[in-house]
Order: structure tokens, then sequence, then C-alpha cells
């Protein structure tokens, strides 16, 4: 391994980010869903954008027959809106045809890499998403790898420059104890959102920047 020790890095980032606020357990397919809006979006947005789904279709059902049209509408505030709609209703159109239902609690009952396989053969989902619904829905110790956590990473010399997708969530996944995947995967984004953002990072006020393989900022 290279780099610096993985649970000190936690330490320190807690340290700067004070406590880490619960989210609440959505179910399975809520939980998907709302990871696709999350793409290229802040939290914020994302959120308004599921909320404002939910609104104007209660049921997934709703949602998978409504003009899709109106799905991009009702997300708009979430950024590309028209590619959203798109997927989630391919999403939810495989999910019916093979569930017979718009239902993916079943999926509890299997083993962490079986439900990413299921995840990973829908539409468009790819092993970041399905992370986050193995993490915040079911609580398993996923690690997703967001742009966030990946550029941070790779700052540190836990990825090689120019890892893709796949390979970052490997060798994370076997970096990463089990034990502190939820908590350091939260902390990594924030400090990727407020500190190490990609083209003006605050290196002045990084509590890891002694461990930085970028230089000076």
């Amino acid at each position: 391994m290279t780099g610096p020790p993985v649970r000190e890095v936690l330490r320190r980032l807690r340290e700067e980010q004070g406590p880490l606020a619960p989210r609440p357990r959505l179910p399975v397919l809520d939980e998907l869903i709302a990871t696709v809006l999350s793409q290229h979006t802040s939290d914020r947005n994302s959120e308004r954008a599921f909320f404002l789904l939910r609104s104007r279709f209660p049921s997934w059902e709703e949602v998978r027959h409504a003009p899709t049209g109106e799905i991009a509408d009702a997300i708009r505030c979430g950024g590309i809106a028209d590619q959203k709609a798109v997927r989630i209703q391919r999403i939810l159109a495989e999910i019916e045809r093979r569930e017979g239902v718009l239902d993916l609690e079943r999926l509890r009952r299997l083993d962490d890499a079986e439900v990413e396989r299921y995840l990973t053969s829908l539409p468009g989902v790819g092993p970041k998403t399905a992370a986050c619904v193995l993490l915040f829905a079911m609580g398993r110790p996923a690690f997703p790898v967001d742009t966030h956590v990946h550029r941070v990473t790779t700052r540190l010399g836990w990825l090689r420059v120019g890892a893709t997708a796949e390979e970052a969530h490997r060798v994370l996944s076997a970096l990463v104890p089990p034990d502190i995947r939820h908590d350091l995967h939260l902390a990594l984004v924030t400090h990727g959102r407020r500190v190490c953002r990609a083209r003006v990072p605050h290196c002045p006020t990084c509590p890891i920047r002694r461990w930085c393989t970028r230089g000076p900022a």
C-alpha cells in the first residue's frame, strides 16, 4: 500500500469536519433512483429533484408509465434532466420485467456480490451507484467511489493516476477496512467538495495536506 494510513486520514478529516450526521435509510429502489438523480449535481439539487419527482408521481408505477418529458420537467433542478428521465424509466421498465413489481426489497436477502451483479446489470447502473445502494439503503460495507473520492484518493496516492472507475472500486474496497467505509466515504466526499476541489483546491486549510502527492498549490 502507498499513501497515508487509512484510519489516520479518517481521524483527521473527522476532527476537521465534526461528527458524522446520520442519514435516513431509504427503500432499495428509492435509493437507486435517488443515486441516479445525484449524478453531476449537488446534494441539495438532487434531494430537491427526488422530492419533486415523488411529489408529482407518488408511486414508481406512475413514474414508469408517465411521459418522459413530464419526468424530465419534474427533475429539472437536478441537471441533465432529459438523460436522467430516460435512464430512470429504463431502469424501472427492466425491474418491472424481472420482478413483476416495482420493488427491490428482496435484494436484502442476497449477499453483497449478488446485489452488485443485479444492480450493475440494470441499464446505466455502474459500480458507484450499486455501492451507494448497498451502503446507504442496505447498511452493507460497500465503498462508493464518486468523482470526489476518486480525486482525493488519487492525490493521496491510494490510486494510480488514470485509474478507471472499476479499478478504483476494486483497489479501494481492498484498502479501506469494512468498519470505516461508511464514515470515510462521507468524509472524503465532504473534503472533495469543500477543500480538495478539482481546479482550485484550498490546500492551506487541508488537514491531510502532508500526504498529498499533488504538490504545492
